[in-house]
């Protein structure tokens, strides 16, 4: 019975795209880059800068290592689509621990409990670090 069922191998956009569009989002509404919203978290010029940038391109390059693992992109080599999804990945999980830092929780335990949406990006970037484009 459960042979039965098709394999839908591209599910990986249904969790790609949302996770995607809300960083292109956040690094967009951060636009252009203003030093007194740095300060008013506490955060240098740099890094602000840094975290603005990362959040878009990291979105950016979710979506286009997505698409460059398409079976008519055989121009471009495999591993390219796939180091571009984990390295957005990466930026992703790193932005997001940056994010949780700054909030100053008291224990780990009100980071999961308080802070859903943090963890929750957190974890799809981690997911596309470590899986890269294997579906």
């Amino acid at each position: 019975m459960i042979n039965k069922i098709p394999e839908f191998c591209q599910t990986h956009w249904l969790w790609r795209i949302p996770l995607a569009i809300v960083f292109i989002q956040q690094g967009w509404w951060k636009m252009p880059i203003d030093i007194a919203e740095a300060e008013s978290y506490g955060l240098s010029y740099l890094t602000w800068w840094v975290v603005t940038y990362g959040e878009f391109f990291a979105g950016i390059g979710l979506l286009l290592g997505g698409v460059m693992n398409i079976q008519w992109m055989y121009e471009v080599p495999d591993w390219v689509g796939d180091m571009i999804t984990r390295f957005s990945g990466v930026t992703m999980c790193c932005i997001m621990t940056g994010v949780i830092w700054v909030g100053d929780p008291e224990s780990i335990l009100d980071v999961l409990f308080y802070d859903n949406l943090h963890v929750l990006l957190w974890v799809g970037g981690l997911y596309f670090a470590l899986r890269g484009n294997k579906v």
